[in-house]
């Protein structure tokens, strides 16, 4: 089991991963195996996957990450930090994404 996502702490894509655009998708592959889900080896992002993706830097905290998202987009603070604990909770899980640090 992978550890529960923290608020307070930075993410960064795992090195065990390669990510590239296509035709305006973004696109996760896995370059070993155990990364990601067997029968879902590519990870693709919708638009507000993908602005979560653009800020897991390693450099802010997740916080900052929903802070920063709340005033780019027009949605209730529960809702975004949902948004975003849930998808980086999905990324460490397939180990797509890890602690900085």
């Amino acid at each position: 089991m992978t550890d529960r996502i923290d608020l307070g702490k930075a993410y960064r894509p795992s090195g065990d991963v390669v990510v590239r655009e296509i035709e305006g998708e973004i696109v996760i592959v896995p370059l070993t195996s155990g990364i990601g889900d067997i029968e879902d080896e590519l990870f693709t992002l919708n638009a507000t996957a993908r602005a979560v993706w653009a800020r897991l830097d390693g450099t802010r905290p997740l916080a900052a990450v929903v802070r920063e998202l709340l005033d780019e987009y027009d949605a209730p603070a529960g809702a975004v930090e949902a948004d975003v604990v849930g998808l980086a909770q999905e990324l460490l899980d397939r180990r797509m994404i890890v602690a900085a640090g």
